[in-house]
């Protein structure tokens, strides 16, 4: 018994370092989620047609959002481990990186949506409805999506400075930030939304607005707080004097990088088709597992600051070259994991009942949601196995095999088992929303043969 706690738990400070870590990303990742549901409510209460328009868009621009996680977070491998050398020189040519790559995907973002949008949001009004309704959807969607580019290069740079930050352990100033930029948000959410205090009713323009606002407010903390406190952020000053980087380093960055950027670019936009795939059986099933998914994103908070955290954590034993340190951090860290969100998960299937409620929408698309969540519910524990498991691969640099862990999976089982549900069966979307869920326990085995394998201990910043 006590061989068997010592493997797989920790003592008192070694659950204290992973909250000081995990803690401010739920805070920060827990407001950010509550915002959006509170910002959902609010767009739902204009109209169902303009609450599924938005969740569209957000749909398509969530692909953007994991293009830049993943261009970040390639290079934010070789930042955990050069932090935990304390080699400064290499941290900033990794923020280097990240400043040329992000840019690129950003440019190509943009045009895409202006030149393409219409197109792309077209690809989820394909199952039942009205013509008046998919026609209502497409154009407060083709709005809030042209308003809602201004706020991309904004985001970029968050995202450049954020990460750099959590990788080398700052997690309170990214929070603080992201705190900030979410009350911003939300009052200028409600004044413009609705028109209030002499503000312009502006309904999912408004919302876009206030997006883009609190966005710009979320970089100016971010990069002045960083640039004003140079003796706590070595790798920054000087940053910009020159963008170039030492071609063994951009080589080496791209090796490990590449496999894990296309992985969240095919993991989003097989997410984005799953949920395509699922819009085959109307509307109806896309406005219900928006308000879902916007519920599922609040409960999520737990397993997704807790893989951050193995990323940092694990990352930075990595750069010290103890690989044993590694491992027995990273099983303990997985099992705290799943355990933390076995009690979010009770929570979630006990509150489902009341969050659908908020929404001005039809009664038979609230009971739907209310289903969905139970279901997702049911699969959180999971979630967090696969997510534990998921950034501990990457952590050592194992990009190739988390791609296909991850993003090979997600099309080549999720996809075609949704489609070919979706398409040529007469289950209920209940039925294929779970069915595709638990297709996820095959990834999980395998998630788990390869972490005690122990094919991710790497220390690739040598």
């Amino acid at each position: 018994m006590r061989r068997f706690k010592e493997k797989y738990f920790g003592d008192a400070a070694f659950y204290k370092m992973i909250f000081v870590i995990a803690i401010p990303i739920m805070i920060q990742n827990g407001i950010t989620n509550f915002v959006n549901m509170l910002d959902n409510i609010m767009i739902g209460q204009i109209g169902t047609e303009s609450m599924t328009g938005v969740s569209i868009v957000n749909q398509i621009l969530f692909v953007y959002n994991l293009c830049i996680f993943g261009a970040v977070s390639g290079a934010g491998i070789f930042t955990a481990q050069y932090y935990g050398q304390k080699n400064t020189d290499g941290i900033r040519h990794t923020i280097r990186f990240k400043l040329w790559t992000v840019t690129a995907i950003t440019i190509l973002t943009i045009l895409l949506c202006i030149f393409a949008g219409q197109s792309l949001i077209n690809i989820y009004l394909t199952g039942e409805g009205s013509a008046a309704s998919i026609q209502a959807t497409m154009t407060n969607g083709r709005e809030y999506m042209l308003f809602m580019l201004a706020g991309l290069p904004f985001f970029m740079v968050t995202q450049i400075y954020g990460s750099t930050l959590k990788e080398c352990g700052q997690t309170i100033l990214p929070m603080k930030a992201g705190v900030a930029a979410i009350c911003i948000n939300l009052v200028f959410n409600y004044l413009l939304i609705y028109g209030k205090f002499g503000f312009p009713t502006l309904g999912v323009k408004g919302a876009a607005i206030a997006t883009v606002l609190s966005r710009v407010i979320e970089m100016a903390i971010i990069v002045i707080s960083v640039h004003r406190n140079k003796q706590k952020n070595p790798a920054f000053v000087g940053l910009y004097r020159s963008l170039a980087i030492p071609s063994d380093i951009v080589k080496r960055i791209t090796i490990k990088g590449t496999p894990l950027l296309l992985n969240e670019t095919l993991w989003s936009a097989g997410m984005a088709t799953l949920a395509g795939c699922y819009s085959l059986r109307g509307l109806n099933v896309v406005t219900a597992l928006n308000i879902s998914n916007t519920i599922n994103n609040l409960f999520q908070i737990s397993f997704i600051a807790m893989g951050d955290a193995v990323a940092i954590i694990v990352g930075q034993i990595l750069g010290t070259g103890d690989m044993k340190k590694a491992k027995d951090s990273a099983v303990k860290m997985i099992v705290f994991s799943v355990i933390l969100c076995a009690g979010v998960a009770v929570l979630m299937f006990l509150a489902a009942p009341v969050f659908p409620e908020f929404y001005n929408t039809e009664a038979e698309i609230k009971q739907l949601a209310v289903r969905l969540i139970m279901i997702s519910a049911l699969f959180i524990p999971q979630h967090a196995l696969l997510n534990s498991l998921y950034f501990t691969l990457r952590a050592g640099g194992k990009t190739m095999i988390a791609f296909f862990f991850d993003s090979v999976f997600i099309w080549c089982i999720s996809v075609v088992l949704a489609y070919i549900l979706a398409k040529f069966t007469p289950l209920p979307i209940l039925w294929i929303y779970f069915l595709v869920q638990l297709a996820d326990g095959i990834k999980a085995v395998i998630g788990l043969v390869l972490v005690k394998k122990g094919v991710w201990l790497h220390n690739i910043v040598e």
